[in-house]
């Protein structure tokens, strides 16, 4: 109901085992399907040749005895491979065990007159601690920008050929991503592509941005340093259809549904077979839909004009609606580019025919409501993220009780104000009730493959509502449990639940949604 996606990001499962090897899984990864450069260990993006370097060696760890506001660890990689050249330095926060990566580069052709990589004319020094630490930002030549920060442990100033600079028209501007480490008025952030998503292609070099002016992070025009650009059109290190099928069937999850969970999911065309009427603004009676949903109005804005309901006037079909159909349920699977199409997000979509009520938790009180948070036609997912380099543990996915939010562990989540345990119930257990992704999918749209490789529903081109504008009558309700609360914890309560809980617009289906085409990380 409330939670919308939970996201792995199966590129980062390393652990530091020691201060510069990551941890790797027991087994090795499967042998995927041959085909295009997906899970070759290189990417091509387009002038450019990338590899992901994941061994480290440490070159200065911030500790809290030095009474820094947070304490960070920073990276020299190491194992480089002939031809390539580092683009800069890793950094992540002290507390965490090794997981991250940085991109290292090789030109594909050589070109004398303007070669895609050039060695820096020097370095400027941008900060450096007690004489053991020293940032140094690469200074280009003219037309070609840095993409990463060198650390030294010593004050002498790097070679030049530690680091290479990438021609201008190889990049995309980049942003602060999170902050990793603030002394003074020195900062560090992680860097980001300024544009993500389906269609962007800015590639993130996996080292960080540094400088002595916190107001510089919210200034994308004072970055001096950029993030890669795929210029790739075809998108070479993207999986294609067999291997796409193949990750889903190594990494699909199970699905698990709440033990006491009534509204059961089912498959699209289930529900239109079923008995679920399409309704114009003007008529009073609805319109059946046919199982593949080609008589739904295409394209189009979510204007009102149309919805998807229940029939109002044949209850036991209403009813046998609302329950679902476990049986029949599947997975709808988006599979898009991600950061510029080094990595793959599978998008899994699952369909319930209704959203039941919600239940609060006020303290030691739980309060199952009658109708609030109901609706008719419930979309929810849940994402994967596969590294583009390798293929890179098989997840699980914990639905809640009424609301079908993802989860990844069984428990009670409380979306609220968890510290004064005031807020909505979201319930997962482990049950019987269960839906294999690996098996039970179908995948509905993959933009970059060729044209016809997915054939798209036509359902997903229903771009209205999947259930009415419903106006909750509950206000007496939710009124007569404030009044019970201590004044403190009522103005929070009132604060959690204003008065748009009582009533919500009907939802519209996965392509209408923002992360349709936008990244899963924002």
């Amino acid at each position: 109901m409330f939670c919308d996606c939970f996201y792995w990001n199966n590129g980062f499962t390393e652990l530091e085992s020691s201060e510069s090897k990551p941890f790797s899984l027991p087994l090795p990864l499967p042998r995927w399907p041959q085909g295009k450069g997906f899970a070759t260990g290189r990417i091509n993006l387009g002038e450019i040749e990338v590899v992901k370097l994941t061994e480290f060696d440490r070159v200065w760890k911030c500790g809290a005895s030095r009474g820094k506001s947070s304490c960070a660890s920073f990276y020299k990689p190491v194992g480089i491979p002939e031809g390539f050249h580092c683009l800069g330095h890793y950094c992540q926060p002290s507390n965490e065990p090794l997981r991250g990566f940085v991109l290292a580069a090789r030109a594909n052709k050589p070109d004398d007159h303007a070669p895609p990589l050039k060695k820096p004319l020097n370095y400027t020094l941008v900060w450096s601690s007690d004489s053991d630490c020293y940032f140094w930002l690469p200074n280009p030549p003219i037309g070609y920008r840095a993409v990463g920060v060198i650390v030294t442990d010593g004050s002498e100033e790097p070679e030049v050929e530690e680091v290479r600079c990438v021609r201008e028209d190889l990049t995309e501007s980049c942003e602060a991503g999170e902050k990793v480490l603030g002394v003074g008025s020195f900062n560090v952030w992680s860097t980001e592509p300024c544009e993500r998503g389906i269609w962007s292609r800015g590639v993130a070099v996996g080292s960080f941005f540094c400088c002595t002016n916190d107001s510089s992070s919210n200034n994308k025009a004072s970055m001096n340093i950029a993030c890669l650009k795929n210029l790739d059109p075809s998108l070479h290190g993207m999986p294609n259809l067999d291997q796409v099928h193949a990750l889903i069937q190594h990494y699909g999850p199970m699905v698990y549904f709440h033990p006491e969970e009534t509204y059961m999911p089912s498959s699209v065309p289930w529900f239109f077979k079923n008995g679920a009427l399409l309704y114009q603004f003007g008529k009073s009676q609805g319109e059946r839909i046919n199982s593949t949903g080609s008589n739904l109005p295409v394209g189009g804005v979510n204007d009102g004009s149309f919805w998807i309901d229940l029939p109002e006037d044949d209850d036991e079909v209403r009813n046998n609606l609302k329950k679902g159909n476990l049986e029949s349920s599947e997975l709808y699977v988006h599979v898009k580019p991600a950061l510029g199409g080094i990595f793959t997000d599978i998008v899994m979509w699952i369909f319930c025919p209704f959203n039941g009520p919600a239940t609060l938790k006020i303290g030691l009180l739980t309060v199952p409501m009658n109708r609030i948070g109901e609706h008719v036609g419930d979309w929810e997912h849940f994402t994967f993220r596969i590294s583009n380099f390798n293929g890179s543990n098989k997840p699980v996915v914990y639905s809640s009780k009424h609301g079908h939010a993802s989860f990844p562990h069984p428990g009670m989540y409380l979306q609220g104000l968890s510290k004064l345990g005031i807020g909505v119930r979201n319930d997962v257990a482990k049950s019987k009730y269960v839906v294999d992704s690996s098996q039970r999918y179908k995948i509905i749209a993959a933009e970059y493959l060729d044209e016809g490789a997915v054939q798209e529903p036509c359902w997903l081109q229903f771009m209205r509502e999947w259930g009415p504008t419903i106006v909750y009558d509950s206000a007496a309700e939710i009124n007569k449990i404030i009044k019970l609360l201590p004044l403190i914890v009522r103005y929070s309560f009132e604060t959690l639940f204003p008065i748009e809980l009582y009533g919500e617009e009907g939802p519209t289906g996965p392509k209408e949604k923002d992360n349709w085409a936008g990244d899963e990380m924002c």
